[in-house]
């Protein structure tokens, strides 16, 4: 593969986002490794995936970025680590915990029957801790300042879900969802439901429609492969 010039004359390009890293750091990134030779390069990605998460991230480039919005409407499927027992007002580790819960009532079999319950249509609240829109304003802004923040909640959908690995206080899933579905949300609405509270450890996206992650381009090979142009 000629990287430099498939992301030249356009192309739909499945990257591995680091943890830590925000969508738009990998657009950055790659923006800047062809600043020279490729100086009007339009590029964008779909499906943003919070800094606490890694996988796939699918980058478009060029006349590819038209097929943005068709990419980010595709199912995407999610392998997801929640911590059972504590909740932090973020959903996830970006926050300390808030408070904690005993978890000696729990057993798999349970687990699993109210995991069955997420699956189908419905609404869903976004983190307060999030990027959606309030006043122009990505939310999180005001919720780091402790400002109370109202979401509304959407429509979204769980089309699969499953226990991957049942290892209290960690339980590790499978999970196949509609666009615009919070996982760290899900993580925190199963832990009402099996009152034991619960947050999102940690996060990895697997496939976006038919891209995987065995499809997937890392960092450190984009750079090498770009950095002497």
């Amino acid at each position: 593969m000629n990287l430099i010039s498939d992301l030249e004359s356009g192309v739909i390009l499945p990257v591995y986002k680091p943890l830590h890293w925000t969508s738009f750091d990998v657009v950055k990134k790659i923006k800047g490794l062809t600043r020279k030779s490729i100086p009007k390069l339009k590029i964008g990605h779909a499906g943003t995936l919070d800094p606490l998460a890694e996988g796939l991230l699918i980058i478009c480039t060029q006349k590819m970025t038209k097929q943005v919005d068709a990419i980010h409407a595709l199912p995407k499927t999610y392998l997801a680590t929640i911590f059972l027992g504590a909740e932090r007002p973020s959903y996830d580790k970006e926050t300390e915990v808030s408070a904690t819960y005993s978890i000696e009532h729990l057993s798999e079999p349970f687990v699993i029957e109210t995991l069955a319950s997420f699956l189908g249509n419905q609404e869903q609240i976004p983190p307060v801790y999030s990027a959606v829109k309030l006043g122009g304003k990505p939310a999180y802004l005001k919720a780091r300042k402790g400002v109370e923040v109202e979401i509304k909640a959407k429509e979204i959908e769980i089309y699969e879900i499953k226990v991957l690995e049942y290892a209290l206080p960690l339980l590790k899933i499978e999970v196949t969802a509609s666009k615009g579905t919070y996982i760290r949300t899900l993580a925190y609405d199963i832990g009402k439901k099996l009152n034991t509270g619960a947050y999102l450890d940690h996060l990895i996206r697997s496939k976006i429609g038919d891209y995987s992650l065995g499809q997937s381009i890392d960092m450190d090979t984009i750079h090498s492969s770009l950095a002497t142009y």
